[in-house]
């Protein structure tokens, strides 16, 4: 069975693998250590960004990174957040979700989206007029999947024939599903499907979203009886004072978003208009929530209540950010967070 949520706060990890200006190599072997103080630390989840061809993202395959994750560690939940479900036949989605969830004994949280960036999707030959329509219909055969015998689907871009299905995942009916939005009817779509919500923005601006959330999934017949998780994004940085940690917070966002504007910028596409486009902005739109222990847990505190949310996820590990200081943030968190909670 998956484990529940409590009623306390609860921190997971996010992570975009961008692109950390070394060795790719060393940086696995780098977020496979944090990963495994993450689980000593107590956060609930470790979830990674699926992007291609950028050095926003040096996770292509979720996957093939969780699995080495979920052998290092043992609490520790872990699922991509999202996996471009468009870029994968979903039967061979479906088999891929299957045995990551048993490799990790059932610790799969599972994030499914279509892509943001469409040249992403471009460069595997999907078009972004077919991707709504690919995507609705591989996600409609990878629910049907998970309730298991032999799947039969008739659509426009797939078609199945009585196919035998001899995984299944560990967690049943299917592991917890997660969707990312910033779209109010996107998350009345969570919550009537029963799953965790994961956003992003200014906390009056999230409020609207987890509203919407909220409000749909008391009246949904379909809702679980477990809580949902609703989710709020920060980049945190914390230093020893507030002048070290403003210092490495700046010079890692600066990287991280030269890394996030690297496929706009080669495709003359204007990045998306919330953007931060300078480390200042990203402190004022709270992208980034930077200080010391206890100004950082006073602004997480205020700003999780603002938008309405009961689960933090923490992206510690971003840009040129060395590991020592994400080990320190990610332990501050343990301490000011997870044990005051």
């Amino acid at each position: 069975m998956a484990q529940q949520p409590s009623s306390k706060l609860t921190c997971g990890i996010f992570d975009h693998l961008d692109d950390d200006g070394r060795d790719i190599g060393h940086q696995y072997e780098d977020r496979l250590m944090l990963a495994e103080a993450y689980d000593r630390l107590g956060f609930y989840a470790y979830h990674v960004a699926e992007h291609h061809c950028t050095p926003h993202g040096r996770g292509p395959s979720p996957s093939l990174f969780l699995s080495s994750l979920a052998q290092r560690t043992r609490h520790l939940r872990l699922g991509p957040l999202v996996m471009l479900l468009n870029l994968y036949h979903p039967l061979r989605a479906f088999e891929e979700i299957c045995m990551l969830d048993q490799l990790s004994g059932g610790r799969l949280e599972l994030g499914l989206g279509r892509g943001a960036l469409p040249v992403e999707l471009g460069y595997f030959g999907i078009c972004e007029d077919a991707a709504p329509s690919r995507y609705e219909e591989a996600n409609n055969i990878l629910q049907k999947a998970m309730r298991g015998g032999v799947l039969s689907y008739q659509g426009r871009h797939f078609q199945l024939s009585e196919v035998p299905l001899t995984l299944t995942t560990h967690q049943r009916p299917s592991p917890p599903i997660w969707v990312t939005t910033n779209r109010p009817e996107t998350a009345i779509w969570a919550a009537g499907n029963g799953a965790n919500l994961a956003c992003v923005g200014p906390a009056a601006g999230v409020r609207q979203i987890t509203d919407a959330y909220h409000t749909h999934r008391e009246r949904s017949p379909s809702a679980p009886d477990r809580g949902p998780f609703v989710g709020l994004l920060r980049m945190i940085v914390i230093g020893r004072s507030e002048s070290d940690a403003y210092s490495l917070a700046r010079s890692a966002y600066e990287q991280w978003l030269r890394s996030f504007k690297f496929l706009y910028e080669r495709n003359d596409i204007p990045t998306p208009q919330p953007l931060p486009l300078t480390f200042d902005a990203a402190i004022e739109s709270e992208l980034c929530v930077v200080g010391t222990p206890s100004s950082v847990r006073n602004v997480l505190l205020h700003q999780l209540e603002e938008a309405g949310a009961n689960y933090l996820l923490c992206q510690l590990a971003f840009g040129n950010l060395p590991l020592d200081a994400s080990l320190y943030t990610a332990r501050t968190i343990q301490s000011e967070l997870l044990d005051q909670s």
